[in-house]
């Protein structure tokens, strides 16, 4: 964190394809090694795999799978006379995009199936249904929050 002045937050281009910038940011998180193309490539042939399994419109089940994986709630460590609390705290929407984008993306990249368009695409017809890892993560984040509740009076 920057002590002379704020980050000043970037707009990020929609994509060429759906014009959306969540799909655009989205790819920009697949991306290794600065290989966008690649990228690019198994994102949209995740959701061509999505348009084939269920003939729904792959950009509503997208956006409908980020909703079911973005969190609320989440813990974070206070340290207070001596002890570390787990404190539960709100998430603000721009956080709670970022924590669904990342679970899907480590959840999908710990799938069994062969190429990583049809682990990307499973993963995320899962996350849409209300199944799948990164749906866990999510319920994990949130009991864990829960069983904390306790120590919300820390909250800063």
């Amino acid at each position: 964190m920057s002590r002379r002045r704020k980050a000043v937050k970037r707009l990020v281009m929609p994509d060429p394809k759906f014009k959306d910038r969540i799909i655009s940011k989205f790819t920009s998180c697949i991306m290794l090694n600065g290989k966008k193309s690649t990228a690019e490539k198994i994102v949209y042939g995740a959701l061509d795999l999505i348009k084939k399994k269920t003939s729904t419109d792959p950009l509503n089940l997208f956006h409908e799978a980020l909703n079911n994986v973005k969190p609320q709630i989440e813990v974070r460590s206070r340290r207070v006379g001596g002890a570390t609390y787990q404190v539960p705290v709100e998430v603000r929407s721009e956080r709670s995009q970022a924590l669904a984008i990342r679970w899907i993306i480590y959840s999908s990249r710990n799938r069994n199936e062969k190429s990583m368009i049809e682990r990307l695409g499973s993963e995320l017809i899962d996350a849409s249904s209300n199944k799948g890892n990164s749906v866990k993560k999510r319920e994990d984040t949130h009991k864990m929050a829960e069983a904390n509740k306790a120590f919300a009076h820390y909250r800063w």
